[in-house]
């Protein structure tokens, strides 16, 4: 939320509007006085790293009385108050339409509260536009609320403390999350967790559900793992509509099956700590649109809403969001669970999907006529054995032989079995399990082709970065004078840098933001007791400038360089000044972010050196490099679920061409649509022939020749205050929301 209210101010400010803070939420609009105060720039420095909200949020039922709603109008039309942003719930937002469509009577205030005829005429339409905050995800038309991605990092680093202990001592865990009405937060644990067992309440367990559980928690320990974990939303209930508790679960597994049985309760845990970097992103996305909204509203324009869509902002009628969001509790209150999954969204539902094939299939007993092989290429990166425990899982219970491939194209030679349990546990698992090099398949080739011959492999899974999106175009390409690679062949994109062609988003961008973004914080909190510092700051991505453009934003960066947007001395000369200044305020504190191939001359030492001497006098600087600990780390919550979501999808693509292939007892695939990345384009799922993208590649800089991310610049420097056009910014578009919107097939 805070991130939210920063975005907000400043882009008001930088359009020229003059901004309030409104404290304590509509109990400040209703008290007046001191809860409604001018806000400048400075206000809201140095707030986007806190958890909760600085300018506080209260419930309060005086503004849902019209009494309440009058003394709010009054508050507001003295000083000329006529748009408003709300952040918060389906209520918040509820509550400020029908402030919206009371205004112009409000405004016919009592007499000791009279205004003029023409005060009333100059503030006779309240323009509103909602930012929705919720950690349960659970408000129809946007693909994530503000708050939801937070919450998943505090439960996902309970899990993995759990697991460590679980593991040790042979537990099961009970693990009970927020969800009273929504099981979102439940659904995506489970399915970043691997958890055994998981109950939500848009879809009640079958009749006979004890017997079922304790059968698959047995079953999991006779393969030989060490732990169970069952998790469970806090709304969870039968099909009967009866509470299914936390305690309830953990006595029935004591009893039946004697395992030592503990219960966590996360309580609202989940509700605080640091924002994650893609709820600080979002959050300025969306205030930023917000503001845009709110200047381009007329007495026409229907109220609206923030949206997320895949990775753009979009604009949303809010009533209608409100309307299918109580859509969703009807369907449940009269116990039409299925229509109830539907109406929550097609992510919700594709969730839903998978967790079901992870949870409940088995190594198929009868074995295919289809072999795979699953490698590591290029750089580690986190995510990446998600995606493969996933893939392997799903190939095993399709009958599929499944070769696991050590150190990516030069260790195609090993071929060593994968079984169903070797993949255990490694959704958390950071770096790769399997091993990766970057080595190309054109130093190789001979050795490739003779190895794919003698273990008959007929399609090949690789997760990795550029390298393994160039490996399967040279195999693709050097179909015509090898048979053995006439087979299927599908590449996830994992790397921290995001820039493989055909994808919005690589495996293990989002844990090396968060990563980037955590040490980031901790630097600037460290100039807290010096004044008047500036921090420059490398990341890595090598020509790709997304790591150090998204860090940027999360951080509230003063400037980003990247090789994507040239830069010369003379506007490093401009940054200096525009710190100079900076320094001059109350915020005596600078952070400049520099990709680590932005420029052949103008090093991260020569910038360093610049600065220390334009500077000299205002300021000092300090460098640092944060390398390699990008790379590093668990994976987040988004990297864990897209890595399994993305290897059961490649996988069912494989198979699905493979039996499309198979002629005379061999599989023959040299066909465009075979050999593809697959991606998120937006929000939709796609499989992009590699043959097809290399006309979109800049093989020399190691990236697409267009990325979608670099509209994020104009919003950085705006956040920033640099001078600078906003004209060029994209807007979001009016989308409605209908059942038939909802139920859109969008890959995720």
């Amino acid at each position: 939320m805070n991130a939210a209210v920063r975005a907000v101010t400043r882009m008001g400010i930088f359009v020229g509007a003059k901004v309030y803070l409104i404290y304590e939420g509509y109990q400040g609009l209703v008290d007046g006085g001191d809860n409604i105060r001018a806000a400048n720039w400075q206000s809201v420095s140095n707030i986007i790293q806190l958890g909760g909200t600085v300018i506080g949020s209260a419930r309060c039922q005086a503004f849902a009385a019209r009494q309440g709603r009058l003394a709010a109008a009054f508050n507001l039309v003295r000083r000329g108050i006529t748009n408003l942003c709300v952040c918060g719930g389906d209520g918040s937002l509820t509550g400020a339409n029908i402030f919206r469509s009371e205004w112009s009577d409000l405004l016919v205030l009592p007499a000791e509260r009279r205004i003029t005829d023409e005060v009333a005429r100059q503030n006779g339409h309240l323009n509103i536009v909602g930012v929705v905050g919720s950690i349960d995800n659970d408000f129809c038309g946007t693909d994530m609320t503000v708050g939801a991605d937070s919450a998943l990092h505090r439960i996902m680093e309970v899990i993995d403390a759990i697991t460590t202990t679980a593991q040790s001592h042979q537990r099961t865990f009970v693990l009970e999350v927020m969800g009273r009405h929504c099981g979102y937060l439940a659904l995506v644990s489970a399915l970043a967790s691997g958890a055994d067992w998981l109950f939500i309440p848009e879809a009640p367990p079958e009749e006979g559900w004890e017997e079922h559980m304790c059968a698959r928690l047995g079953e999991s320990r006779s393969r030989g793992s060490r732990l169970n974990i069952v998790i469970i939303a806090e709304g969870a209930i039968d099909k009967k509509g009866k509470p299914i508790s936390s305690g309830y679960v953990k006595e029935l597994v004591s009893r039946r099956l004697g395992y030592d049985t503990r219960v966590t309760v996360l309580g609202h845990v989940q509700r605080g700590g640091t924002p994650s970097a893609f709820d600080r992103v979002l959050s300025s996305k969306m205030g930023v649109e917000a503001v845009l909204a709110l200047l381009e509203a007329t007495p026409d324009t229907p109220a609206c809403v923030i949206g997320l869509s895949g990775n753009q902002a979009t604009r949303l009628p809010l009533m209608e969001c409100v309307q299918m969001t109580k859509e969703v509790q009807r369907a449940m209150n009269e116990k039409r669970f299925e229509e109830a999954i539907q109406l929550r969204g097609k992510s919700f539902e594709n969730n839903w999907n998978t967790y079901k094939l992870l949870a409940y299939q088995k190594p198929a007993q009868s074995k295919s006529d289809f072999s795979m092989a699953v490698l590591n290429v290029g750089a580690p990166a986190a995510g990446m054995n998600a995606a493969v425990r996933s893939a392997v899982r799903v190939a095993l219970a399709q009958g599929h032989k499944v070769y696991a491939v050590s150190d990516g194209f030069e260790g195609l030679a090993a071929g060593a079995v994968l079984t169903w349990h070797d993949v255990a546990g490694w959704t958390g698992q950071g770096g790769s399990l399997l091993g990766t090099k970057r080595t190309l398949p054109s130093t190789c080739m001979q050795s490739i082709v003779e190895n794919i011959s003698k273990y008959s492999i007929q399609s090949l899974l690789v997760v990795g970065g550029f390298e393994a999106y160039e490996g399967v175009l040279q195999l693709a390409e050097a179909r015509s004078h090898y048979d053995e690679l006439c087979m299927v062949m599908c590449v996830i994109p994992a790397t921290i840098s995001n820039n493989v062609p055909g994808t919005d988003f690589s495996l293990g961008a989002d844990t090396a933001v968060n990563a980037a973004m955590e040490s980031c914080d901790k630097i600037k909190q460290s100039a807290s007791g010096t004044k008047r510092r500036v921090f420059v700051v490398e990341t890595m991505g090598g020509y790709c400038g997304y790591l150090a453009t998204t860090t940027g934003i999360a951080v509230g960066a003063d400037a980003a360089y990247i090789f994507e947007e040239p830069f010369t001395i003379h506007d490093l000369k401009t940054n200096v000044e525009h710190l100079t200044e900076k320094m001059k305020m109350d915020i005596q504190r600078g952070l400049v972010l520099r990709n680590e191939k932005s420029h052949t001359h103008y090093t991260t030492e020569f910038i360093h050196s610049l600065y220390s001497a334009e500077g000299k006098g205002v300021f000092d600087c300090r460098v640092n490099v944060l390398g390699h600990l990008q790379q590093g780390g668990t994976p987040t919550p988004f990297d864990r679920n897209y890595g399994t979501k993305l290897g059961v999808k490649a996988v069912q693509w494989i198979s699905e061409k493979m039996n499309d292939t198979y002629r005379q007892g061999r599989v023959f695939a040299n066909s465009a649509d075979t050999a593809c990345v697959i991606g998120m384009t937006r929000k939709v799922l796609t499989f992009s022939p590699v043959t097809e993208l290399k006309a979109k590649t800049d093989f020399e800089h190691r990236m697409p020749k267009e990325q979608w991310w670099l509209n994020l610049r104009l919003m950085l420097k705006m956040l920033a205050k640099y001078q600078t056009s906003f004209e060029e910014y994209v807007t979001g578009e009016m989308e409605h929301v209908t059942r038939r919107s909802l139920s859109i097939e969008t890959g995720f």
